[in-house]
């Protein structure tokens, strides 16, 4: 047996495996379910429920979905490009660092500069850290995986170090937190009384701006280029370090955007636990959006759902919430799976 390429694939090659991966997972959670002692169509229904059941569900489905459709977009971008950018976690805490850092009063700042200041300051700390990697794999080859993942473990040490030391709250009663942004560095509400923020706004303002981009312009063309073939691009005259370089700043400052959001719109200050993991997560909801800016929107509404639903499933149910982990890292394998099966055929020699 062997892969043949697809040279022309069909609308329906391109969507019927990744249809296949999604109701496979379900199928797969479901005999989960069972075998934790639920029933599977409960334990279905309690996650839509708990995700998408009434109004409170759906804003807080979307405010778990605003992080990761930055880091999402991150991933996504950097992908296109053939530039393995795993370290979307250390970036998503330097646009928080520069929050907390510009955010609480330190500045004489007008009021109505603050907000749009801070977000330039998070992009362009994001885009810096990982530039680093970036200049690492153009100049030395050094693989960039292994840099942008140790980048994640020094800039947490990095981050800690602050926390226990310059910028620890004094009246945070012992506790390794920074102290709280000011009111005109805080992102307002969507919903009164509800914790929806428009950092949801601004992430879905991105998706449809780095659509643009990608798409539309000549950036775009050349990402794509140099991810299908970086040797036939350097021959058709691209610079393809440069373009790697330009893809490193824009994936590192939607990261940054992510970490911005949270402080500025959820949180109010920096700690350790500001991201449970969002970084990573992103590459999940890049390799269900297939890479695509606005399929990131519908993968992250998807994964944030099954972490919502998840939660109130598990009170509900009494099934364990790491169901949710599980769900989320089959339908990632099946899913590329899937990716593959769209872009080559089986063929028995």
């Amino acid at each position: 047996m062997r892969l043949e390429p697809i040279k022309n694939p069909t609308l329906a090659r391109k969507l019927v495996p990744p249809a296949i991966a999604l109701i496979s997972t379900i199928v797969i959670a479901s005999l989960l379910a069972m075998i934790a002692g639920a029933n599977p169509f409960s334990v279905i229904g309690l996650i839509l429920k708990g995700s998408f059941g009434s109004q409170f569900a759906i804003l807080e489905t979307l405010n778990r979905a605003t992080p990761l459709i930055f880091t999402g977009l991150a991933v996504a971008v950097a992908f296109r490009a053939k530039f393995w950018n795993i370290g979307a976690e250390a970036q998503l805490y330097a646009g928080a660092l520069m929050t907390v850092l510009l955010g609480t009063g330190v500045l004489p700042w007008p009021s109505f500069a603050i907000l749009p200041l801070i977000i330039v300051a998070s992009i362009l700390a994001g885009a810096i850290v990982l530039l680093v990697p970036a200049l690492l794999k153009t100049r030395f080859g050094v693989d960039e995986v292994v840099t942008t993942l140790l980048f994640n473990f020094i800039f947490l040490l990095f981050i800690s170090m602050l926390l226990e030391g310059v910028l620890k709250d004094p009246m945070g009663m012992g506790w390794p937190k920074s102290a709280r942004v000011i009111p005109e560095a805080r992102l307002p509400r969507i919903v009164d009384g509800l914790r929806l923020h428009w950092g949801f706004g601004l992430a879905i303002f991105s998706a449809i701006c780095i659509w643009i981009i990608q798409t539309r312009s000549t950036l775009g063309y050349e990402m794509r280029a140099v991810g299908l073939n970086k040797d036939a691009a350097a021959f058709a005259g691209i610079p393809v370090n440069v373009v790697i370089v330009k893809t490193a700043l824009l994936s590192g400052g939607l990261a940054a955007l992510a970490g911005f959001s949270e402080v500025a719109g959820l949180k109010g200050s920096l700690t350790l636990d500001l991201s449970p993991g969002f970084g990573y997560t992103g590459i999940i909801v890049a390799m269900l959006a297939l890479l695509n800016p606005l399929g990131v929107i519908v993968a992250a509404l998807f994964v944030a759902g099954i972490f919502v639903g998840a939660d109130s499933m598990s009170r509900a149910a009494d099934v364990p919430t790491y169901l949710a982990d599980i769900m989320l890292a089959t339908a990632l394998l099946l899913m590329v799976l899937a990716i593959m099966l769209t872009r080559f055929r089986v063929v028995r020699d």
